[in-house]
């Protein structure tokens, strides 16, 4: 049985391959999947340095979790393979959906109705930009 979670490739292999870059992902984030989404595809594509600026004032909630991932994967990149942070662009940005907490609200004559909670799963890719890009 160990032998399939060994032949597992690493995440890091996943996301990235032999590139460098580095990556960052915040589970359990409690807002919706599609909400995140929308947000993650303004910036998908552009530097880091203008990714953030643009998160920092948009007027949506989901906003504020994805600035956080986005910083956090170009820190990453700073520390583990010193990369510069103005080198470094968005390379793949995705959301999951996470858990959904099910919880109940009382209606009339006795009857409840479900509410939802949902949760997803940011992830962010950070590479730096290329000599011929």
């Amino acid at each position: 049985m160990s032998k399939d979670k060994d032949s597992r490739p690493s995440r890091r292999k996943t996301l990235l391959g032999d590139r460098p870059g580095s990556f960052a992902i915040a589970r359990q984030v409690r807002i919706s999947a599609t909400k995140s989404r929308r947000v993650v595809d303004l910036v998908r594509g552009m530097d880091v340095a203008d990714a953030l600026d643009t998160l920092k004032f948009a007027p949506q909630a989901a906003s504020d979790p994805v600035y956080k991932v986005v910083a956090s994967a170009a820190a990453n990149a700073e520390q583990t393979h010193n990369l510069r942070r103005d080198d470094l662009f968005i390379s793949a940005a995705f959301v999951d959906e996470g858990v959904t907490m099910r919880r109940i609200r009382p209606r009339a004559k006795g009857s409840a109705s479900r509410i939802l909670k949902r949760s997803s799963h940011i992830t962010v890719v950070v590479e730096p930009k290329t000599k011929e890009a």
